[in-house]
């Protein structure tokens, strides 16, 4: 069990002096005294620390040693211990930023529980500092956010296949973002100045789809007052986008492979065909594969559209980017309801990470607004998701003290993520900590207590 590292302002001297039973009684722990200001703040300037103890022999003193500890990490526990407690100088204390005043003959009795208290509250902090810190700036692409690997090798065929004209299938679960995967290869493409047509394939009747798809001249059926484009049509020189293409019936996907072989088009009632240039982009939740199996989609259709393929992850297989989505929604929300919200709490986030999202993207999405809806404080908890999510994630295992040292329980997701996040942002700076910490807008001994939690050291970042 890592023992936590304190940092004790001693403006006394603890030799003789009645401080000098309390420093005693934290020597075990890794222990630095400094007795002024200015040697405070250079320890604070060299190293991480985890906890802050200000004695002085008056409330004046321990003040401005506690303003100063302050100035020099915003973010750092601090405690105040007093020989002669009163209640104004408690008050002086803590407006000078001190989380804790304590009287010297009750310290023993309470040191321990105020050190457990300050510690956990400021490892939480430091994690939800983090999270929404990375979503100032996430990775985001074509409208996608998430840097998971999953995702990462989704931008990579992308990026690779999206200037040519080849056509492409994209497989995935409802609420994935299919529709987003084939805009993105769109807009990248020489075709993203032509239409981007999408077509809703079950949602179209089986009365109606040769003319849809095709187009019509005018008394080629019953209703058809007049000459009409059909979408394949329109499409010429873009991308058509087939949106759930095995909801095709087998007699209109043997005309669509016709007209994809051909870049030929003919119209309902017409006798001379159109040429077109079009590039399809199909998509579908169900399993092709099973269906041309079992006769109920045509093989040749398939192996046309399935040109190249783009499989994209349900949400469940994504890590940390439920965190980003989440943080991300939260903050769209709130702005859209004119709300202030400052991201999720650590056990919002956590169920969210437990739950299996069967809904994908969307079903997260509709679950954030509503937290961001219902949420009376800044930062949206357990209780403003809705029930069966928190019912079907299990319990919240509640943060407390004990299995990390003196810091909080820390769910294994927000560990990894964080020093993902750290592992970053040392790296783009090459191993300088004070760089990083202006980036991420931490404080510097918030950055080095996080980065001594995860064990990394800046030297291993520098070239």
């Amino acid at each position: 069990m890592r023992q936590p590292r304190i940092l004790v302002v001693d403006a006394n001297g603890a030799a003789g002096l009645p401080y000098a039973g309390l420093v005693a009684r934290l020597q075990p722990m890794d222990l630095r005294v400094e007795k002024t200001a200015a040697g405070a703040a250079a320890a604070l300037e060299r190293d991480a620390w985890d906890l802050g103890v200000v004695t002085a022999r008056d409330a004046g003193t321990a003040a401005a040693l506690a303003a100063a500890v302050r100035s020099a990490d915003a973010e750092l526990p601090l405690v105040v211990v007093d020989a002669h407690p009163t209640v104004a100088a408690a008050r002086q204390c803590l407006q000078a930023g001190a989380g804790d005043y304590l009287e010297l003959d009750s310290a023993d009795a309470q040191l321990e529980d105020a050190l457990v208290r300050l510690l956990s509250a400021a490892r939480r902090r430091d994690a939800e500092e983090v999270l929404r810190r990375a979503v100032e700036r996430p990775y985001t692409f074509e409208g996608f956010l998430g840097e998971s690997p999953a995702m990462r090798a989704v931008y990579s065929v992308i990026d690779r296949v999206a200037a040519s004209s080849v056509d492409v299938l994209v497989t995935g679960e409802t609420g994935t973002g299919k529709e987003l995967v084939a805009r993105a290869l769109h807009q990248r493409s020489r075709r993203a100045a032509a239409p981007f047509v999408p077509v809703d394939c079950g949602a179209i009747p089986d009365a109606l789809m040769e003319s849809e798809f095709f187009g019509h001249e005018k008394g080629a059926f019953t209703g058809a007052d007049g000459r009409r484009m059909g979408l394949v049509e329109f499409a010429d020189g873009g991308t058509l986008f087939l949106d759930e293409v095995g909801e095709l019936p087998l007699a209109l996907q043997a005309k669509l492979l016709r007209v994809l072989q051909e870049r030929r088009v003919r119209r309902v009632g017409a006798r001379q065909e159109t040429s077109v240039d079009v590039r399809v982009i199909a998509a579908t939740s169900r399993n092709l594969d099973g269906m041309v199996e079992r006769g109920e989609f045509r093989r040749d259709l398939f192996y046309r559209i399935n040109v190249v393929r783009i499989d994209l992850p349900p949400l469940r297989e994504r890590g940390d980017d439920v965190g980003l989505l989440a943080e991300f929604f939260a903050n769209r929300a709130a702005q859209e309801m004119g709300k202030t919200v400052s991201g999720l709490s650590i056990d919002a986030y956590q169920v969210l990470k437990n739950y299996g999202w069967p809904g994908n993207v969307r079903e997260l999405q509709n679950a954030i607004r509503r937290a961001v809806a219902m949420t009376r404080s800044a930062t949206p908890d357990v209780e403003d998701l809705p029930d069966e999510i928190v019912a079907a994630a299990g319990r919240v295992v509640q943060a407390g003290p004990g299995d990390d040292g003196f810091f909080p329980r820390r769910a294994e997701h927000v560990a990894r993520f964080e020093k993902q996040y750290l592992t970053d942002l040392l790296a783009r700076h090459h191993g300088d900590v004070s760089a990083a910490a202006r980036d991420a807008k931490l404080p510097r001994g918030t950055l080095y207590r996080l980065m001594k939690a995860h064990a990394l050291d800046g030297a291993a970042f520098r070239k």
